[in-house]
């Protein structure tokens, strides 16, 4: 792979409220610097749905010396909603860019599913749901969403082309059929499921061998039992907060796997170097509002449901970093041995 690439949290913003209640520069600095020297990374991208913050960290980013992919994340907002972010954080992009940094600009990510505008449903599982649940109408359903989104996308490249220099892409969900002419990548978020793990490499394959350079975002899983096989059906097991969305506990009682979270990053990463993927992003170094709790109802352990690579330990340092209020997993582990083995390939 040519970007062996990290995915770096500054936090989800939904009706106004940050996931990452704080985001201090030393802090963001520290954990890039692991993510370089410790985990092999030469590429970062940066999400989340502030500008300042975006900005912010992929400064340090840079600084560093990472590839930065400059990916504002929009949720629950509509399409001209999602422009303005764009707009905006286009122009910081380009400000970085003019800097000397390398900088690849991501026009966001499963728009589609997590804002509103392009299926019907008040949520991402609704519009799934509406979308997939039903096989009689879903060819049309399929075109249609096809259709708006590509609209929608020509609209949004032309925006930040108009205002940013650099390579641009789109992460996208394989259903939005995207026509990847305004790209200079074709992004998708590729994550293996039970059901499809058998074709998955094939895959792969397949699309690696496009016209344009192949990036997977968006791939990862959690540190408890059977994980990896429900795919982006995951973070299912966790009940939220109805008015804030804010997780609060598991709804059940699910093993701890850290091993089978870090074999199945382990797997999907030797898989993307191997079949010809440019770069790889793995989903996501730590997720924020997912604490490690190990004392007491393991149902309040939410990090076993946390796809980060690092458990958070709620205002207690780790001891494998003691300056920070975090602890890597063996997912941890597992990462940082296959981008070294991948940095040394020929």
């Amino acid at each position: 792979m040519r970007a062996r690439g990290m995915t770096y949290d500054t936090g989800f913003v939904v009706h106004g409220q940050p996931s990452r209640t704080r985001l201090e520069p030393a802090v963001v600095r520290r954990e890039l610097t692991v993510i370089r020297d410790d985990l092999h990374c030469d590429a970062v991208q940066i999400i989340g749905g502030d500008p300042d913050r975006l900005e912010l960290a992929a400064g340090i980013a840079a600084e560093l010396g990472l590839e930065v992919w400059f990916s504002p994340y929009p949720l629950e907002l509509d399409p001209e909603g999602i422009l303005a972010l764009f707009r905006d954080c286009a122009e910081r992009a380009e400000r970085l860019r003019r800097q000397g940094a390398v900088v690849v600009f991501v026009a966001g990510v499963e728009l589609s599913v997590m804002n509103r505008g392009f299926l019907p449903g008040g949520s991402p599982e609704e519009r799934v749901e509406q979308l997939l649940g039903r096989p009689e109408p879903r060819a049309e359903a399929l075109r249609e969403l096809g259709t708006r989104i590509n609209a929608f996308l020509r609209e949004a490249a032309a925006a930040v082309r108009a205002r940013f220099r650099g390579s641009l892409t789109y992460a996208a969900i394989q259903f939005e059929q995207v026509d990847w002419t305004p790209f200079d990548f074709t992004t998708y978020e590729l994550i293996r499921s039970a059901e499809v793990a058998d074709v998955f490499r094939e895959a792969v394959r397949t699309l690696a061998r496009g016209p344009k350079p192949l990036a997977v975002t968006g791939f990862g899983t959690a540190a408890y039992r059977g994980a990896g096989a429900r795919g982006g059906r995951v973070l299912e097991v966790v009940e939220y907060d109805e008015e804030t969305k804010a997780p609060v506990r598991l709804d059940g009682v699910y093993e701890r796997d850290e091993a089978g979270q870090a074999a199945y990053l382990s797997e999907l990463l030797e898989v993307f170097e191997t079949e010809g993927v440019d770069s790889a992003f793995v989903f996501l170094f730590a997720l924020a509002g997912y604490p490690h709790r190990p004392d007491g109802d393991p149902r309040d352990d939410l990090d076993r449901a946390g796809l980060g690579i690092v458990k958070l330990l709620e205002g207690r340092r780790g001891l494998t970093y003691p300056d920070m209020e975090w602890e890597p997993k063996a997912a941890f582990t597992a990462v940082a041995q296959q981008y070294q083995r991948c940095s040394k390939s020929p």
